[in-house]
C-alpha cells in the first residue's frame, strides 16, 4: 500500500475511533492543518522578489517581531541546531539585514537584531503577501469574506488561549 493511502487510512482510523466531538474537531483540524499549508505556500511565493531564502525570513522575521534574540533563542524559535542557525545569521549579516553585538549582560553571547534594512525588507514582503491574498480574496462574495473574516477572530482567539 502507498505510503499517502496508509497515512489515508491511519488518519481515517484515528477519526472513526473518536467520540462524536472529538471526531469532528479532528476533522476540521485535518482540512485547516492542509488549507494553511497550502495558503502559506501560496503567498510565500511573492518572498522571491526579496532575494532572500525561506530560511533567513523566517529567522528574520523572529527579530523584527519578537526583538533582539541571542543565536540560542533564535535557533530554538524556528526549530534548528545553533549551527544551522549560526549558518543563517552569517548570511543575514553580509545581506546587512541584522547586527550582531555583544550581549550587555553576558560578553560570551551575542545579541542579534534587524537592521532598519531587514525590517524595511521584511515588511515590503508582507506587503506583497498582503497584497497577493488579498487580490484573490477580492473574488469572493461579500457573505464568503466575511466568514473567512469571522473564522480569522476565532483562529486568533485560539492561539491566544495556547499556552
Amino acid at each position: 500500500m502507498p505510503r499517502r493511502a496508509r497515512k489515508a487510512e491511519s488518519r481515517s482510523r484515528a477519526v472513526a475511533a473518536q467520540p462524536l466531538p472529538a471526531r469532528e474537531a479532528l476533522e476540521v483540524a485535518d482540512r485547516l492543518h492542509s488549507t494553511a499549508i497550502h495558503l502559506l505556500r501560496r503567498v510565500r511565493k511573492q518572498d522571491v522578489a526579496s532575494g532572500e531564502g525561506p530560511a533567513r525570513l523566517s529567522a528574520l522575521s523572529v527579530l523584527v517581531f519578537g526583538g533582539p534574540k541571542t543565536l540560542g533563542e533564535l535557533a530554538a524559535a524556528e526549530q534548528v541546531k545553533p549551527p544551522t542557525m549560526s549558518r543563517i545569521v552569517a548570511g543575514l549579516a553580509r545581506s546587512r539585514l541584522v547586527v550582531i553585538t555583544a550581549d550587555p549582560q553576558d560578553a560570551r553571547r551575542m545579541r542579534i537584531r534587524p537592521t532598519a534594512r531587514g525590517v524595511k525588507l521584511l515588511q515590503a514582503g508582507r506587503e506583497r503577501r498582503i497584497a497577493y491574498l488579498a487580490s484573490h480574496l477580492a473574488g469572493l462574495s461579500q457573505q464568503e469574506l466575511a466568514q473567512i473574516g469571522e473564522s480569522t477572530h476565532i483562529l486568533s482567539r485560539l492561539l491566544q488561549a495556547w499556552t
